[in-house]
Protein backbone atom coordinates (compact mmCIF):
# COMPACT_ATOMS: atom_id res chain seq x y z
CA UNK A 1 0.00 0.00 0.00
CA UNK A 2 2.95 2.62 1.13
CA UNK A 3 4.50 1.76 -2.82
CA UNK A 4 1.47 2.17 -4.12
CA UNK A 5 0.75 5.74 -2.37
CA UNK A 6 3.86 6.85 -3.20
CA UNK A 7 3.63 5.99 -7.26
CA UNK A 8 0.44 7.78 -7.03
CA UNK A 9 1.86 10.26 -5.24
CA UNK A 10 5.11 10.78 -7.84
CA UNK A 11 1.90 10.55 -10.59
CA UNK A 12 0.20 13.46 -9.46
CA UNK A 13 3.09 15.46 -9.05
CA UNK A 14 4.22 13.89 -12.63
CA UNK A 15 0.58 15.89 -13.97
CA UNK A 16 1.26 19.17 -12.60
CA UNK A 17 4.65 19.95 -13.64
CA UNK A 18 3.58 18.85 -16.94
CA UNK A 19 0.50 21.39 -16.21
CA UNK A 20 2.82 24.24 -14.98
CA UNK A 21 5.14 23.63 -18.27
CA UNK A 22 2.68 23.33 -20.64
CA UNK A 23 0.86 27.08 -19.18
CA UNK A 24 4.26 28.46 -19.13
CA UNK A 25 4.86 27.28 -23.00
CA UNK A 26 1.51 28.62 -24.03
CA UNK A 27 1.85 31.91 -22.19
CA UNK A 28 5.13 32.31 -24.26
CA UNK A 29 3.27 31.74 -26.92
CA UNK A 30 0.56 33.92 -27.34
CA UNK A 31 2.90 36.66 -25.75
CA UNK A 32 5.83 36.46 -28.24
CA UNK A 33 3.94 35.01 -31.00
CA UNK A 34 1.98 38.40 -31.49
CA UNK A 35 4.63 40.58 -33.73
CA UNK A 36 3.80 44.45 -33.78
CA UNK A 37 3.02 45.21 -37.22
CA UNK A 38 3.77 48.95 -37.01
CA UNK A 39 6.51 51.32 -37.80
CA UNK A 40 7.09 54.42 -36.58
CA UNK A 41 8.66 56.36 -39.72
CA UNK A 42 8.09 56.32 -43.34
CA UNK A 43 7.55 53.33 -45.77
CA UNK A 44 10.46 54.44 -47.15
CA UNK A 45 12.60 53.96 -43.81
CA UNK A 46 10.61 50.69 -43.37
CA UNK A 47 12.37 49.80 -46.73
CA UNK A 48 15.81 51.19 -45.51
CA UNK A 49 15.58 49.28 -42.19
CA UNK A 50 15.35 45.84 -43.96
CA UNK A 51 18.42 45.64 -46.38
CA UNK A 52 18.95 41.95 -46.68
CA UNK A 53 15.70 42.15 -48.31
CA UNK A 54 14.94 45.83 -50.01
CA UNK A 55 18.73 47.36 -50.46
CA UNK A 56 18.20 46.65 -54.49
CA UNK A 57 14.69 48.09 -53.73
CA UNK A 58 15.80 51.29 -52.14
CA UNK A 59 18.13 51.83 -54.84
CA UNK A 60 15.90 52.00 -57.77
CA UNK A 61 13.14 53.90 -55.99
CA UNK A 62 15.56 56.77 -55.61
CA UNK A 63 17.11 56.37 -58.93
CA UNK A 64 13.38 56.79 -60.12
CA UNK A 65 12.43 59.98 -58.45
CA UNK A 66 10.06 58.63 -56.58
CA UNK A 67 11.40 58.92 -53.02
CA UNK A 68 8.96 61.69 -52.29
CA UNK A 69 6.18 59.71 -52.51
CA UNK A 70 7.42 56.87 -50.15
CA UNK A 71 8.09 59.16 -47.85
CA UNK A 72 4.88 61.40 -48.26
CA UNK A 73 1.72 59.78 -50.48
CA UNK A 74 -0.12 57.63 -48.35
CA UNK A 75 -0.36 54.22 -50.15
CA UNK A 76 -0.72 50.14 -50.25
CA UNK A 77 3.08 49.33 -51.83
CA UNK A 78 3.59 45.55 -52.81
CA UNK A 79 7.03 45.18 -52.27
CA UNK A 80 9.39 43.07 -54.80
CA UNK A 81 12.12 41.56 -52.91
CA UNK A 82 15.77 42.48 -54.08
CA UNK A 83 16.07 38.68 -55.15
CA UNK A 84 13.07 39.09 -57.53
CA UNK A 85 14.70 42.55 -59.12
CA UNK A 86 18.11 40.65 -59.66
CA UNK A 87 15.93 37.82 -61.54
CA UNK A 88 14.40 40.47 -63.62
CA UNK A 89 18.57 41.99 -64.56
CA UNK A 90 19.58 38.53 -65.31
CA UNK A 91 16.73 37.76 -67.86
CA UNK A 92 17.54 41.31 -68.96
CA UNK A 93 21.38 40.19 -69.55
CA UNK A 94 20.98 37.20 -71.27
CA UNK A 95 19.23 38.81 -73.93
CA UNK A 96 22.02 41.49 -74.16
CA UNK A 97 24.65 39.35 -74.24
CA UNK A 98 22.70 37.13 -76.99
CA UNK A 99 22.21 40.34 -79.12
CA UNK A 100 25.86 40.97 -78.40
CA UNK A 101 25.34 44.32 -76.68
CA UNK A 102 27.15 44.96 -73.10
CA UNK A 103 25.33 43.77 -69.72
CA UNK A 104 24.02 45.64 -66.86
CA UNK A 105 26.72 45.77 -64.23
CA UNK A 106 24.76 48.59 -62.05
CA UNK A 107 21.14 49.44 -61.43
CA UNK A 108 21.63 52.62 -62.33
CA UNK A 109 22.44 52.01 -66.12
CA UNK A 110 18.50 51.35 -66.49
CA UNK A 111 16.71 54.59 -67.43
CA UNK A 112 14.93 56.17 -65.06
CA UNK A 113 11.97 56.18 -66.51
CA UNK A 114 11.72 52.84 -67.07
CA UNK A 115 12.06 51.95 -63.38
CA UNK A 116 9.67 54.34 -62.25
CA UNK A 117 7.02 52.80 -64.76
CA UNK A 118 7.63 49.56 -62.92
CA UNK A 119 7.96 50.84 -59.56
CA UNK A 120 4.59 52.35 -59.95
CA UNK A 121 2.96 49.25 -61.00
CA UNK A 122 3.13 48.16 -56.92
CA UNK A 123 1.70 51.36 -55.92
CA UNK A 124 -1.76 51.89 -55.01
CA UNK A 125 -3.32 54.69 -53.78
CA UNK A 126 -5.02 54.34 -49.92
CA UNK A 127 -3.72 52.18 -47.32
CA UNK A 128 -5.78 48.67 -47.39
CA UNK A 129 -5.18 45.57 -45.33
CA UNK A 130 -5.41 42.26 -46.02
CA UNK A 131 -8.98 42.26 -44.79
CA UNK A 132 -9.74 45.48 -46.99
CA UNK A 133 -9.53 43.07 -50.09
CA UNK A 134 -12.18 41.01 -51.05
CA UNK A 135 -12.24 37.14 -51.30
CA UNK A 136 -11.10 35.35 -54.09
CA UNK A 137 -11.34 32.05 -55.36
CA UNK A 138 -9.94 31.07 -58.57
CA UNK A 139 -12.53 27.94 -58.61
CA UNK A 140 -15.78 29.92 -57.72
CA UNK A 141 -14.54 33.14 -59.69
CA UNK A 142 -18.03 34.13 -60.27
CA UNK A 143 -18.91 34.04 -56.43
CA UNK A 144 -15.77 35.26 -55.38
CA UNK A 145 -13.69 37.17 -57.88
CA UNK A 146 -11.50 39.44 -55.36
CA UNK A 147 -11.38 43.04 -56.96
CA UNK A 148 -9.59 44.79 -59.85
CA UNK A 149 -7.62 47.86 -58.79
CA UNK A 150 -5.56 50.49 -60.86
CA UNK A 151 -1.96 51.20 -59.59
CA UNK A 152 -0.09 54.70 -59.90
CA UNK A 153 0.36 54.26 -63.69
CA UNK A 154 -3.09 52.87 -63.96
CA UNK A 155 -1.97 49.42 -64.90
CA UNK A 156 -4.92 46.82 -63.89
CA UNK A 157 -4.35 44.24 -60.95
CA UNK A 158 -6.73 41.71 -59.83
CA UNK A 159 -6.06 42.03 -55.68
CA UNK A 160 -8.16 39.19 -53.60
CA UNK A 161 -7.76 37.22 -50.33
CA UNK A 162 -7.47 33.50 -50.57
CA UNK A 163 -9.61 31.49 -47.71
CA UNK A 164 -7.57 28.25 -47.45
CA UNK A 165 -9.18 24.97 -46.33
CA UNK A 166 -8.50 23.41 -43.08
CA UNK A 167 -9.18 19.62 -41.30
CA UNK A 168 -11.40 19.46 -44.00
CA UNK A 169 -13.27 22.83 -43.45
CA UNK A 170 -13.31 25.03 -46.59
CA UNK A 171 -12.93 28.29 -46.39
CA UNK A 172 -11.77 27.26 -42.37
CA UNK A 173 -8.28 28.17 -42.77
CA UNK A 174 -5.00 30.41 -43.60
CA UNK A 175 -5.95 33.67 -45.59
CA UNK A 176 -3.09 35.13 -48.02
CA UNK A 177 -3.61 37.68 -50.57
CA UNK A 178 -3.08 37.22 -54.42
CA UNK A 179 -1.83 39.72 -56.40
CA UNK A 180 -2.32 39.60 -60.16
CA UNK A 181 -1.42 41.46 -63.15
CA UNK A 182 -3.68 41.61 -65.84
CA UNK A 183 -1.79 41.52 -69.18
CA UNK A 184 -5.52 41.62 -71.79
CA UNK A 185 -7.68 43.94 -70.76
CA UNK A 186 -9.94 42.75 -73.34
CA UNK A 187 -9.87 39.31 -71.85
CA UNK A 188 -9.64 40.32 -68.46
CA UNK A 189 -10.22 36.48 -66.76
CA UNK A 190 -7.24 35.16 -69.10
CA UNK A 191 -3.27 34.82 -68.52
CA UNK A 192 -3.18 36.45 -65.03
CA UNK A 193 0.70 36.75 -63.79
CA UNK A 194 0.52 36.38 -60.05
CA UNK A 195 2.36 36.30 -56.82
CA UNK A 196 1.77 35.50 -53.50
CA UNK A 197 2.48 37.65 -50.32
CA UNK A 198 5.32 36.24 -47.96
CA UNK A 199 4.28 38.98 -45.56
CA UNK A 200 1.37 41.37 -45.09
CA UNK A 201 0.09 44.90 -43.22
CA UNK A 202 3.33 45.80 -42.17
CA UNK A 203 2.05 49.40 -41.31
CA UNK A 204 4.48 52.42 -41.36
CA UNK A 205 3.28 56.25 -40.72
CA UNK A 206 2.13 56.71 -44.84
CA UNK A 207 0.52 53.16 -45.36
CA UNK A 208 0.78 49.75 -45.58
CA UNK A 209 3.56 47.61 -46.87
CA UNK A 210 3.32 43.78 -48.52
CA UNK A 211 5.71 41.70 -49.20
CA UNK A 212 5.95 39.64 -52.74
CA UNK A 213 7.47 36.01 -52.08
CA UNK A 214 10.88 35.86 -54.05
CA UNK A 215 9.18 34.05 -57.14
CA UNK A 216 8.20 36.84 -58.32
CA UNK A 217 9.58 38.38 -61.11
CA UNK A 218 10.51 42.51 -61.12
CA UNK A 219 8.11 44.14 -64.08
CA UNK A 220 5.91 40.94 -64.33
CA UNK A 221 6.35 41.70 -67.97
CA UNK A 222 8.31 43.82 -70.55
CA UNK A 223 10.66 44.97 -68.47
CA UNK A 224 13.31 43.01 -69.97
CA UNK A 225 12.06 44.63 -73.50
CA UNK A 226 11.98 48.10 -71.82
CA UNK A 227 15.48 47.41 -71.04
CA UNK A 228 16.48 46.08 -74.02
CA UNK A 229 14.86 49.06 -76.26
CA UNK A 230 16.91 51.69 -73.90
CA UNK A 231 20.27 50.34 -74.98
Amino acid sequence: MKYIRIRLIYLALLVVCCFVIRCSKDKYYFDGGIVDPRFNGTMLEYLESKPIEFDSLVTIIRLSGLEENFNKDTMTFFAPPDYSIGRAIERANDLLYSAGMDTLVSLDQVPPEIWKKYLEKYMFHGANKLNDYYQLDLSLENAFPGQDYFSYNNTVFNIGVIYDDANGVKYGGYRHILFSYIPDLKHPQDGWVSSNISSCNIQPENGIVHTLTNTSIFGFTGFTDDVMASF
